[in-house]
């Protein structure tokens, strides 16, 4: 028995020696994200790329979640957590039977590329749907927790490998990616930028993407700054590195940073990118032979992939999950915890009494807009085939089945018309006349990934968008419907903010549902109904189309997010109504703590309202003296807590250290005793957020003392 083969040596150990036993060129074979099969050694063919962002994609059927910033407005790690795990577990039952059937393809293995965690800085951004929004801490929690679901809690295997990406500094514009170079200070970097990777890799994320761009002058794929100093070295990373899909040929297509394939092989490899999603790696042997790599470099990134598959149980006789079958994917169970990411990821964005709708009252209903039937709204993109989709109107007709139910689209998602000869506003007369005759309407509106997603070719912006309003057609059916005399409560189906303009005065309700998934349209008309209190809190701000954005391609962070926006926004990140009320009293905290210390405190909350609900715990700081720009205030903490009608509960939290550090313009980390200012509430601590939710934050105000010693 060769020392590969012995299972009681440690997955590195045996990954070396399976290298040593492989010619150089098998090694190579091994670096392409088509990986070959090397008979001598047992290694079967396998194909690293599969996506998962919010259910396993692409290939067939599956649990379709929200997508992830919709599931980022849950707020809720620990469901994020219980998610992942879902979507592991179909991903091991997938595996398993394309296994049986030796299809090796692309999409069929268990090394994920997700979660996203880049920062969705810019509300124009196609591909922000994919990430857990603007927040860095937010964001680094729910990676964490993504990551910790997916790869479960064996103490022997992997259930599967997550991935963090795109590192770093990735968020559009999409139609410039391949030659793009973001610009960002080493503040803005450590600020902004770096955390949530650094919380993933503390976690123990198993693989990294590089990114397309440029990163302050270095493609993010063959970056020594990014990918040796820090990645590998200051964080001690020990996994897999796969360049983004075809971006290692960006080098000397479009950035222009290398002259020829072999160059760019030398600068990705030499930097620790061990993967090539794409085929630049073919070039391997070729570069090695005119010296630009060394033999020690390329049987090192063999020997780091194929740790990752030993960690996964590919090469031994059984592993713990070989027995699970393709009866879990989408069954009942999962769909339950579909069920209840769904709820709590809707946000209700303004309420003027008229929700929850009284089906005693209600006779007839009308369903309005491009989004009201489409499936394509509930699945976002990178998405799965769930079993069953239940539209928005499908949702409407099986919870409120004693009214009548009139459906019409009202007009295109993007187009002037709907007919073919046709004309601008063509369905708007049978909107007027649907409108005039129902008791309310339900106007359905937003994009899908048809239009908002990934780089498009056909596409004017690429899937960014150029402004933050509906498309044309959508504002005059908003307008042309709310303008009339029956109630409208607009739903709106986006990865993104929009400014509902005309929408944002006269529509009596507001309910952001984002991609949904596939029981989005369940989820909504049980919303509508009153089954339970809307709880979800915006992971984004929402702006108005008029705020004074810096451009797109500005990688600078002043003027953007909750964190440094100068102006009121349209709705504020952290900002969702509820059915009922809650009041926030008795916030605990030590007078003093010293530096390099975490703080615990307590708040009690209390459900004030006459209905159950879940509320979310948002915990900010605030430091009242920094000798440098710091942020109006910045999420810390957060939890979610489930009241009955007057139920009141002592909550406990912590806030990290890392919290009340400063960083100065170098982008280094130093605590500075000071005062700082501690909120606790349902919103964020500013004005125009209370006078949104209607409810106040509490705060505190905590001394820090230099460590003892100094």
């Amino acid at each position: 028995m060769e020392r590969y083969q012995d299972e009681t040596l440690s997955f590195e150990e045996r990954a070396a020696d399976m290298t040593a036993h492989m010619t150089l060129e098998e090694c190579a074979s091994q670096m392409l994200y088509g990986a070959a099969k090397v008979e001598h050694v047992d290694i079967p063919f396998y194909n690293w790329w599969n996506e998962a962002l919010h259910g396993v994609a692409r290939c067939g059927m599956a649990t379709v979640f929200p997508q992830a910033v919709g599931m980022a407005a849950a707020f809720d790690a620990q469901l994020i957590r219980r998610v992942a795990q879902v979507i592991s577990v179909e991903g091991r039952a997938k595996y398993n039977m394309y296994q049986k059937y030796e299809d090796y393809g692309i999409y069929k293995g268990i090394t994920f590329w997700s979660p996203n965690v880049n920062i969705f800085r810019d509300p124009r951004w196609g591909r922000g749907q994919e990430t857990y929004g603007e927040d860095p801490y937010l964001t680094g929690c729910l990676g964490a927790a993504f990551v910790e679901g997916l790869q479960g809690d064996d103490p022997r295997y992997l259930r599967a490998a997550a991935c963090a990406k795109h590192f770093a500094v990735h968020s559009g514009p999409e139609k410039v990616r391949h030659e793009f170079d973001a610009v960002a200070t080493p503040r803005d970097m450590e600020e902004t930028y770096l955390p949530a990777f650094k919380r993933l890799v503390d976690c123990g994320v198993e693989g990294f993407m590089g990114a397309y761009n440029r990163t302050n002058g270095e493609p993010c794929c063959g970056s020594r700054t990014l990918l040796v100093e820090l990645l590998r070295g200051k964080w001690g990373f020990g996994g897999y590195i796969t360049s983004d899909c075809w971006a290692v040929s960006d080098f000397h297509l479009h950035h222009g940073v290398t002259v020829t394939p072999t160059d760019s092989v030398q600068m990705a490899l030499e930097n620790g990118c061990d993967l090539n999603c794409g085929n630049m790696y073919a070039y391997i042997m070729q570069a090695y032979a005119e010296g630009k790599i060394t033999e020690e470099m390329i049987r090192t990134s063999c020997t780091r992939l194929l740790t990752t598959r030993m960690k996964l149980g590919m090469f031994d006789k059984e592993t713990p999950f070989d027995s699970i079958g393709m009866d879990v994917v989408d069954c009942r169970q999962h769909q339950t915890v579909n069920e209840e990411m769904t709820r709590n990821s809707m946000v209700l964005l303004k309420n003027n009494g008229i929700l929850p709708l009284d089906k005693k009252k209600l006779r007839t209903i009308a369903v309005i807009g491009p989004n009201a039937n489409s499936i394509s709204a509930l699945e976002g993109n990178y998405h799965g085939t769930a079993n069953r989709y239940i539209t928005v109107l499908e949702g409407i007709r099986a919870e409120f089945a004693d009214a009548r139910v009139n459906y019409c689209e009202g007009s295109h998602l993007y187009e002037y018309k709907l007919e073919d000869p046709g004309y601008a506003g063509d369905r708007l007369g049978e909107v007027k006349g649907m409108t005039d005759e129902a008791d309310v309407v339900i106007l359905v509106t937003g994009l899908d990934e048809t239009i908002e997603g990934e780089e498009m070719a056909d596409k004017e912006m690429g899937g960014d968008k150029a402004d933050l309003y509906l498309p044309q057609c959508q504002r005059d059916l908003v307008r042309t419907a709310c303008g009339r005399n029956t109630p409208v409560v607009l739903v709106n189906l986006s990865g993104s903010a929009i400014d509902f303009e005309y929408g944002n005065e006269h529509a009596d309700a507001i309910i952001q549902a984002w991609y949904p998934g596939g029981l989005g349209g369940k989820v909504i008309a049980e919303l509508l109904a009153g089954k339970y209190s809307p709880s979800g809190r915006l992971p984004v701000t929402f702006y108005h189309n008029e705020n004074s954005l810096p451009e797109f391609t500005d990688y600078s962070m002043e003027g953007r997010t909750y964190k440094f926006l100068r102006e009121d926004p349209l709705f504020p990140f952290g900002f969702g109504l509820s059915y009922t009320t809650f009041a926030y009293s008795h916030l605990t905290l030590p007078d003093t703590f010293c530096a390099g210390e975490a703080v615990c405190g307590s708040v009690c909350v209390k459900n004030t309202g006459a209905v159950a609900g879940r509320e979310i715990i948002q915990i900010y700081v605030k430091d009242l003296e920094a000798s440098v720009r710091v942020p109006h205030h910045k999420l810390c903490q957060f939890q979610s807590v489930f009241l009955q009608p007057g139920e009141q509960r002592e909550v406990t939290f912590v806030i990290d250290a890392e919290q009340f550090e400063i960083i100065r313009d170098d982008g280094s980390r130093v605590y500075e005793p000071g005062v700082f200012r501690i909120f606790a509430g349902g919103s964020q601590p500013d004005a125009y957020s209370r006078r949104l939710a209607g409810s106040s934050t509490i705060c505190a105000e905590i001394t820090m003392q230099q460590q003892n010693g100094e």
